[in-house]
């Protein structure tokens, strides 16, 4: 293979002739900040049950469960957008603190709401909480995890939204039984109990290595550096590619704790960030924006979390029609949804980013179609007929919750954390989680509606259209980042020149102002 790529001598991407063995240390900072997305795959799955009972006991119509079911992610914007800057001022460890506390105070009063108003701000609470989460796993993943294993490290927070949504998927099934005015408040307030847990774990991690070095805290990022790389060498190649991108001069630092940041290097907590993504960007910031935000809008405008909040009423239409039956098989959903996110944590660093995503793309269209066809086919039997068409529907929805974890639903989340330069990384993050929200409300809370006016069959044909203009974006515009460091990504979208020659100017400039400190 050549050393040089077409693309104007940039090192093509290659994995090392020999993995090394995963770095253990790097695993557990992945696991406890991955588990924060727990929250959101719980939230989205239990609601798909408790709403069969909140029906009966608020007396709500089906256009207020719509709303309710769908407007979280909308809410969620609030905390996703805001996760940016407060990941730039407070720390990434700390942002994730607050995102499990805000969504405890959600859980209990969505659990305890003894009105559809009351349950409608538990909504908002908790989804603040879950932009939160949502963001900032992936991103200090992202930075902690050595490049060997940054694929598959980072794609553990949608490992952890699967198993929430097996989580509520199990609550729906096991509480269903209760009264109804008990079952869906039980469901939501044993949705309190992991935050608990989880700010105690996150709170023995170390902070990522790259927000201290935008603080000046050098030494404290050499040490986390050192347990969280491969090598020695590694931990101090990562260092010098952190301090070039946050613009601290070559040599400087290298042998104290504490260097203070020149004030032209921007963005150290989060200044003028907004307008270097959104105002005026460079054409490569430009494209990695497009890039972010379009694997972003197709993973959720494909229909993911229509399939993952409906699925009872898509088994009832297919003929399953008792509560025990469908809640039933949306657990094998959760399940199906849970093991097949392993093929894409096992792959990812070895087969790479674009030929999962082509794959999870190409799966979902051909099991949107086969979906939307055997339920087309079902609205022509009689009513009440039993036929081997309703086994094709659950086939169809197992096939496309299993295509959308082997790829889309990870990648997106891997791929826009490492694509962005470290000082625009959090905020064009949080844009990215703020599309994905954005499509994710309009989806759950268009879908009864949808298929009111189309047909079930009608609104998987949709999905499948859009799957498939995915399919092409993707293939036209996303290249490979395996086994390149996060500082080196940006090449890959012809940017990283002129950034590093304007790094150097302010360096040379500022570098017999910079005060050194031996202090920790």
């Amino acid at each position: 293979m050549s050393e040089k790529d077409a693309s104007g001598g940039i090192p093509a991407a290659e994995a090392p002739a020999k993995r090394p063995p995963l770095n253990k240390y790097a695993l557990a900072c992945a696991l406890l900040a991955s588990m924060n997305s727990i929250l959101l795959g719980y939230d989205i799955s239990v609601m798909s049950g408790a709403q069969l009972f909140m029906k009966q006991d608020l007396k709500i119509t089906d256009t207020q469960i719509e709303i309710l079911a769908g407007i979280i992610n909308i809410y969620s914007l609030v905390g996703s957008l805001a996760a940016g800057r407060t990941s730039d001022w407070i720390g990434r460890r700390y942002t994730m603190v607050l995102a499990a506390a805000i969504f405890f105070a959600g859980a209990l009063m969505m659990g305890l709401a003894p009105s559809y108003a009351v349950l409608m701000l538990g909504r908002f609470v908790a989804g603040v909480g879950v932009g939160y989460a949502l963001m900032i796993a992936p991103v200090y993943t992202a930075e902690v995890a050595p490049t060997s294993a940054r694929g598959l490290l980072t794609s553990f927070p949608e490992v952890f939204i699967n198993s929430g949504v097996l989580l509520g998927y199990v609550s729906n099934y096991a509480f269903h039984r209760l009264p109804v005015h008990l079952s869906w408040r039980v469901m939501f307030l044993v949705g309190a109990v992991p935050p608990v847990f989880l700010a105690a774990g996150v709170l023995a991690m170390p902070e990522s290595p790259r927000w201290l070095v935008m603080q000046g805290r050098v030494g404290d990022a050499r040490r986390v550096l050192a347990k969280t790389s491969d090598s020695p060498a590694e931990a101090e190649e990562r260092l010098a590619d952190i301090k070039n991108a946050v613009g601290i001069p070559e040599g400087v630092g290298d042998d104290d704790d504490v260097v203070v940041i020149p004030r032209k290097s921007k963005g150290t907590h989060g200044e003028g960030v907004w307008r270097d993504l959104l105002l005026r960007p460079t054409p490569a910031v430009r494209r990695i924006l497009i890039a972010c935000l379009g694997l972003q809008f197709f993973q959720q405008a494909s229909g993911i979390d229509s399939v993952v909040l409906y699925s009872p009423r898509v088994f009832d239409k297919a003929g399953l029609h008792s509560d025990n039956n469908s809640l039933g098989a949306t657990m094998a959903v959760g399940a199906c949804k849970t093991l097949f996110i392993l093929v894409a944590t096992f792959f990812l660093d070895r087969v790479g980013r674009r030929p999962l995503l082509l794959t999870s793309a190409g799966g979902m269209v051909i099991s949107l179609v086969t979906l939307a066809s055997a339920l087309h086919a079902i609205d022509k039997q009689p009513a009440g007929e039993a036929t081997p068409l309703a086994g094709v529907s659950i086939a169809a929805v197992l096939a496309f919750v299993a295509s959308f974890s082997i790829g889309m639903g990870p990648i997106a989340w891997v791929y826009s954390s490492e694509i962005f330069p470290l000082r625009l990384r959090a905020q064009g993050c949080a844009l990215g989680t703020a599309m994905n929200r954005i499509m994710s409300g309009a989806i759950t809370m268009s879908f009864i509606s949808l298929y009111k006016a189309i047909t079930f069959a009608g609104s998987f044909y949709v999905y499948a259209g859009i799957a498939a203009a995915g399919w092409v974006f993707m293939f036209l515009f996303l290249p490979e980042t395996r086994g390149r460091s996060l500082e080196d990504t940006e090449k890959l979208f012809g940017g990283g020149q002129e950034a590093r020659e304007q790094d150097k100017e302010d360096g040379d400039g500022h570098k017999k102002s910079m005060e050194l400190s031996g202090q920790q």
